[in-house]
């Protein structure tokens, strides 16, 4: 989604002299810190935390010296003492043992009381350690880390006379090694760790059967390839080892497109609407059209837009009392959301929210449009995924190998179609079929085959109403108001398909 510009924030007294400021800065609250500001540099400079005074007990961090006492006088006599640190000591039957060193000084300047009671507290707790480790140990071989870390806690607590035997006793317990595959076994017994066990655990893991066969992968539940009719060309199974065409989803993606048409009917909304015409609606779309020229955006983008127009006005149309429905004041700021949301759908890098301000010339602010735009999202609930007939027409031609001045026709006769009203209603899909049917007469390039026919999944009687519907369309004269599409398809560009002879019912009939 596009990010909308917003103003620039202003800085206040406070943060300029005191850093970050909370809330919002008044202008009394600015005179107050100005008048605090300059008397404090009249004020001699105090720092804001100073050390301890003397004969009071700064708080150490927890669980650090057992004595937290500090004096100053105490700590000027005795800077050169130590005092040494109490080891805990845990004695079991896999842990080494550890003789405890008592501590040779007391706490300082009459808190010997409180110390003695800090030193109880542990050693009751050390006390509760050696009665929990004193019992019958479970029968668990100690894995290599854990060997790593008895061997550390042996070198930092023992004394140089003592470190010959705790390499001896790290040695034994090096022999429990092979547990380590424990954790991948869970079927390996202690007692099939021994100096053989290397071998017990490789003949098990060579059993282990690593088939998946029985679990069929995704991949291969998707990789079936639809059964294609005789004489229809399979598109999909020539493109199927090309992951860009995602020829296993294809035909399944476009099937539930279609089944998700029926949940965005579009009505006969103009009757419910007081102010809005049809050739209000056509002056609309003609103007969208030129703003998707205009910034260079997707055909999609211009589809969806469109259709975010139609289905606002149908369903606000009977969701709203007559007094909150739009108006003909507001329409065109309708078309301006609705390709705004269009715009952060579809587009990689979509035109800013001021972009679309600057098209409307200044008629609606900011705060209007993005109202706008929250209103259409919640009238369409949000879901953007709408089937287009842009995105079949693609499919259909694709489907049919047509060139691309032939698609380039269809998609005018699709998108000179927008501006109708009559035209608005109908299935996405079908006036896709249609549009192409009609570029495929115009240039005499045959007729609707059964390769259309299959990936379509419309007989020529299916689409034939539609069909006449859309060439009366383009037989109607162009009117100077409303020639975008025309002027936009009679450029180099689009191979000047808008000036392609016309044909007659007739012709699409036969």
């Amino acid at each position: 989604m596009a990010p909308t510009r917003m103003a620039s924030k202003t800085i206040s007294v406070n943060e300029n002299l005191n850093g970050i400021s909370h809330g919002i800065t008044t202008r009394s609250k600015q005179l107050a810190s100005l008048k605090n500001y300059k008397d404090n540099l009249k004020a001699p400079n105090k720092r804001k935390a100073d050390s301890p005074l003397k004969d009071m007990t700064a708080k150490r961090a927890a669980f650090g010296d057992i004595t937290n006492a500090f004096n100053k006088s105490s700590a000027n006599h005795d800077k050169d003492k130590v005092m040494p640190a109490k080891k805990v000591t845990v004695e079991s039957k896999m842990l080494p043992t550890v003789k405890s060193i008592k501590p040779q000084t007391a706490a300082v300047n009459g808190k010997a009381s409180k110390t003695k009671q800090l030193q109880k507290a542990a050693s009751n707790a050390i006390e509760s350690v050696q009665k929990h480790f004193a019992k019958d140990p479970p029968k668990v071989v100690a894995t290599r880390s854990q060997n790593g870390i008895l061997k550390n806690f042996e070198k930092k607590s023992l004394g140089k006379e003592n470190q010959s035997q705790n390499s001896a006793k790290s040695a034994k317990s090096d022999v429990s090694e092979p547990s380590l595959y424990l954790t991948a076994l869970e079927n390996i017994s202690p007692n099939e760790t021994t100096k053989d066990g290397y071998k017990v655990i490789s003949e098990k893991l060579n059993n282990v059967n690593l088939d998946d066969t029985v679990n069929k992968s995704l991949d291969e539940e998707t990789c079936e390839q639809h059964v294609v009719p005789e004489g229809v060309s399979d598109f999909d199974k020539e493109n199927w080892n090309d992951p860009t065409q995602v020829s296993n989803y294809a035909m399944d993606i476009f099937n539930y497109l279609k089944s998700r048409e029926s949940l965005y009917i579009i009505d006969d909304y103009i009757t419910r609407m007081k102010g809005i015409t049809t050739w209000m609606r056509a002056l609309l779309i003609d103007w969208m059209v030129e703003v998707q020229e205009s910034f260079e955006l997707n055909h999609e983008t211009l589809y969806l837009a469109v259709k975010l127009v139609d289905l606002y006005l149908t369903r606000s149309s009977k969701m709203l009392p007559e007094k909150e429905q739009l108006t003909k004041d507001d329409l065109q700021l309708l078309g301006a959301s609705s390709m705004f949301i269009a715009s952060k759908f579809d587009e990689r890098i979509p035109p800013l929210v001021d972009d679309f301000l600057y098209i409307c010339d200044g008629a609606y602010p900011l705060q209007k449009l993005l109202a706008m735009e929250i209103k259409i999202l919640q009238v369409v609930d949000f879901n953007l995924g709408i089937p287009l007939s842009y995105r079949f027409l693609r499919r259909y031609a694709r489907c049919a190998r047509v060139s691309m001045p032939t698609l380039t026709l269809a998609r005018f006769v699709l998108e000179q179609c927008l501006t109708e009203y009559a035209l608005a209603s109908r299935s996405d899909s079908k006036m896709a079929a249609a549009a192409l049917y009609v570029a495929l007469r115009m240039k005499a390039l045959g007729g609707w085959t059964s390769t259309l026919e299959y990936y379509t999944g419309y007989m020529l009687k299916d689409i034939l109403p539609l069909v006449l519907e859309i060439n009366a369309t383009l037989h109607k004269k162009p009117k100077s108001a409303i020639s975008t599409v025309r002027n936009k398809y009679s450029h180099a560009v689009f191979f000047e398909v808008a000036k392609v002879p016309l044909v007659d019912d007739a012709v699409l009939s036969s």
